[in-house]
């Protein structure tokens, strides 16, 4: 058996600790904010948070978040008032939206650790994160308002 602590509250999971934590959230926890995108981790839509670091749901464990914490975007704030999803909707980001709950988990790792990271550090730490709508200026613009509040 597995225990994790999946937005703050305790799981367990009986399963193959070898799932890939992505179906651990969606399938098992019932939160489908994050998305199955490629699946090799190249794409960045399923990325949550484990200890506050963002990782790719698809391609890390139920076993390697065992003990830890998971955030995903349900998590991030209860009403949604996370200063990225703020800047989200200010700037009117989305397009399809189907990348965005990975995008502003990547978006909202990288401020926790870096809260006024440059242009180039936001685009360098972003870069993992694909959007076939190509919304990158206002991903860069939302995560820089964000930082600066603005």
């Amino acid at each position: 058996m597995v225990t994790l602590r999946v937005n703050g509250v305790e799981q367990r999971f009986d399963g193959d600790p070898n799932t890939p934590l992505l179906w651990f959230v969606r399938d098992e926890a019932g939160l489908t904010g994050t998305k199955y995108g490629c699946g090799a981790g190249l794409c960045g839509a399923c990325t949550v948070h484990l200890d506050g670091v963002a990782v790719r749901g698809c391609q890390t464990t139920v076993a390697d978040a065992a003990g830890k914490s998971v955030t995903t975007i349900e998590g991030l704030s209860a009403d949604g008032s996370h200063p990225v999803q703020q800047a989200w909707r200010d700037l009117n980001v989305p397009q399809c939206g189907f990348c965005q709950s990975g995008q502003i988990m990547q978006a909202s790792a990288l401020l926790a650790a870096n809260p006024k990271p440059s242009d180039q550090e936001i685009m360098d730490s972003m870069q993992g994160n694909i959007c076939r709508c190509g919304c990158y200026q206002r991903i860069v613009d939302a995560v820089r308002a964000a930082s600066t509040g603005a």
